[in-house]
């Protein structure tokens, strides 16, 4: 069901990029467009851009909200280049999977009040090409690590074999990929590294974009997912609908209670039991002490402008957008779900209700 969902998803995205570029309007902005209909009802376009970690999400609600007049234009160039196309006006909204650090709230602020709207929990696999060898395969933090520093060079190195007694690992050399642009699919994985190795965390460090000390770049997490499945040896990290949608072989993974687990919806939801949430909802799925959590667990969230008519949006492109965030909120959980993903937890999910309805426009309510 997920390959199907995913199938859909691309699909859904092509369609969106034609549709938005054959949208008429009358009036029109980097961010969107929205036109009122003879009905009085506003049909808009609007322009996202950012995580590819949620890109099959939006793609796919995007398709879905077409018959009701909302386009969805988002453009999967991870999570880094959706928040600077937010701060430059260029988009109307930015997926991002970490939350706004404190020198881009600062940068975003001219334009506004910038609002973390969060939409799902996914997975971050370790994925991995070797032959004969099925999903499974045990891994430890600091294995990881060595893994992702150079230090472990071979499939069949004794820090492998030792977690996983019994199975017959080729002599073959590890290929390293990982993401070469800015990404909150890296600063998930990175965390979790720098959490588990001292070392990792001293030489490297945990963030967007960090120095790899080995290894081959690519781009998005479609991309890691490519070189993975292209080349034998090969393991990275791509978000788990990536790897359901490539037939990937992927990783239990030790968690803080010494469990090795899967990931799975039920594990990522288990990871964020618990969490603590501020008031400004800018949250990270951290090491979670749940025997049944994932360890490599991210949240994803839609960042908008308090009021988002303030930094160049038209009241319809407000409007579209509210209805956009509602739909996510709400009937979109569902097929959140389908897709792979954790739905968000009712104690979350009201807070980022809350978070729309305090949305504006020109400082009136958005209706």
């Amino acid at each position: 069901m997920s390959r199907k969902w995913l199938a859909a998803a691309t699909v859904g995205a092509l369609a969106l990029g034609v549709s938005a570029c054959g949208s008429s309007s009358s009036s029109s902005s980097s961010t969107g467009s929205a036109v009122a209909s003879s009905s009085g009802s506003v049909s808009a376009t609007l322009n996202g851009s950012g995580s590819t970690f949620a890109a099959p999400i939006y793609q796919q609600l995007g398709s879905e909200l077409k018959s009701k007049g909302l386009t969805i234009n988002y453009q999967a160039v991870g999570s880094g280049q959706g928040i600077s196309d937010l701060t430059n006006k260029s988009t109307l909204f930015a997926g991002s999977d970490p939350p706004m650090k404190d020198d881009e709230l600062a940068a975003a602020k001219k334009n506004g009040q910038p609002v973390h709207v969060p939409t799902a929990f996914g997975a971050i696999t370790i994925s991995y090409n070797l032959d004969g060898v099925k999903s499974g395969l045990k891994f430890d933090g600091p294995t990881l690590a060595n893994i992702f520093l150079g230090k472990i060079k071979k499939w069949n190195d004794p820090a492998i074999a030792k977690l996983n007694p019994g199975m017959s690992l080729p002599a073959q050399t590890i290929t390293v990929v990982h993401r070469s642009d800015e990404s909150g699919t890296t600063k998930g994985f990175t965390s979790f590294l720098a959490d588990q190795s001292p070392e990792w965390k001293s030489k490297v460090g945990a963030d967007k974009t960090v120095k790899w000390p080995t290894g081959t770049g690519a781009k998005g997490n479609d991309g890691v997912a490519a070189a993975i499945k292209q080349t034998p040896g090969a393991i990275g990290y791509v978000e788990q609908a990536y790897a359901l949608q490539n037939g990937f072989t992927y990783g239990y993974v030790k968690n803080n209670a010494g469990k090795f687990v899967a990931p799975s919806i039920p594990s990522v939801t288990a990871a964020g039991q618990g969490v603590s949430i501020p008031s400004d909802l800018r949250f990270t799925l951290g090491a979670s002490n749940n025997p049944a959590s994932y360890p490599i667990s991210s949240q994803t969230f839609i960042v908008v402008y308090k009021d988002p008519c303030k930094a160049g949006a038209s009241k319809g492109q407000a409007k579209g957008l509210v209805s956009f965030l509602d739909y996510i909120l709400g009937p979109g959980q569902s097929t959140i779900k389908k897709l792979s993903y954790a739905p968000l937890p009712s104690a979350i999910d009201s807070k980022a209700k809350a978070a729309v309805k305090g949305l504006t426009c020109n400082g009136s309510p958005i209706a």
